[in-house]
């Protein structure tokens, strides 16, 4: 994809550096607005993160909306180094929710020596998946934040490993504390959405010395690096419809996953009133929402030294990984 082609979102908040550590930022047409400098205008002591932002978010969003040119330190967005734009406390990852996913990986894995072909795996998955949707619940599990990183550094990948794999998508951030919400008021707890790159180790997805425990997401998923997160958290308002994002990743300039929120299986809303039935949200907090079709299993194309991954979701800006071999 052409990243300059990729517009800046017009309003969100982030985590930049402008010549010093990293701090809480507002990105506005462009330009970067140093929060440090408005602490007072905030009711927040500096150093302000994003974080801090958000367990305050109601009373803040409006104060950040109001300011211009002329409140506090102003920089221009390209002279910046952005980082993760949060830190936060939990992160929820909802796994197996597009349905063409799950259906291309139903394929990958069948036995087709069972006298089924690959249309009738095909339709039968489908089937399947429409009645997970009708009558199921999401499936989710837990990262760990030591994975997270930036939207632009490298991404080292585990020494000894050889089958790691892309995962693009939507993340919700949470605004307001929330436990066992009903799907009609799940969103009110989500302050806005950014990107996440979830990328897993696949052969330590399931324990081969003991297969009967399952899968083993600790191993696959949380490598130092293994979550590039961001740019840009848009908030809900700005974010436009979250029914109808597109997200797109290209593997050196080559188009991998290319599919829209639509084909989610649980939708935003009800998968964060799942997750909320077990876990309380906090501020700050991330609902990763699950990855479409397209990932490196499926197309028996995993990432190696020298690749650069290149992803957006619609409205959110895009994030540049090059990947890095392990030394040892």
């Amino acid at each position: 994809m052409d990243i300059s082609t990729i517009s800046l979102p017009n309003f969100a908040v982030g985590t930049a550096e402008t010549g010093g550590k990293p701090h809480a930022v507002l990105l506005k047409s462009g330009r970067l607005l140093d929060l440090d400098s408005v602490a007072d205008r905030l009711g927040l002591s500096a150093p302000i993160t994003t974080r801090d932002l958000f367990e305050v978010w109601d009373r803040v969003l409006p104060v950040l909306r109001s300011f211009d040119d002329a409140d506090g330190q102003w920089t221009d967005a390209s002279d910046a180094t952005v980082h993760a734009p949060v830190e936060p406390r939990q992160i929820l990852q909802a796994g197996a929710n597009y349905r063409t996913h799950v259906i291309d990986l139903a394929v990958k894995h069948a036995d087709i020596a069972d006298g089924r072909t690959e249309d009738e795996v095909r339709a039968e998955t489908a089937a399947m998946m429409d009645k997970r949707a009708a009558e199921g619940d999401p499936y989710f599990f837990v990262g760990l934040p030591s994975a997270i990183t930036g939207p632009y550094d490298e991404v080292v990948l585990p020494p000894g490993t050889s089958k790691n794999d892309w995962e693009l998508e939507l993340v919700a951030v949470v605004g307001r504390s929330g436990y066992r919400l009903d799907r009609s008021e799940a969103l009110d707890v989500i302050a806005g959405y950014t990107i996440a790159n979830d990328l897993t180790t696949r052969e330590l997805v399931f324990r081969r010395d003991m297969p009967e425990i399952g899968t083993d997401w600790l191993r696959a998923k949380n490598a130092p690096g293994f979550l590039p997160l961001g740019p840009w958290i848009v908030p809900k308002d700005d974010a436009g419809d979250v029914a109808q994002m597109r997200l797109t990743l290209e593997l050196d300039g080559t188009t991998m996953q290319d599919e829209s929120t639509q084909d989610m299986l649980f939708d935003v809303a009800a998968l964060v009133s799942a997750v909320s039935q077990t876990v309380r949200l906090l501020p700050g907090d991330l609902v990763l929402t699950g990855s479409p079709a397209g990932n490196g299993m499926h197309w028996g194309r995993l990432l190696r030294d020298g690749d650069v991954m290149t992803s957006t979701i619609t409205g959110l800006g895009y994030q540049q990984t090059p990947v890095v071999g392990s030394a040892s």
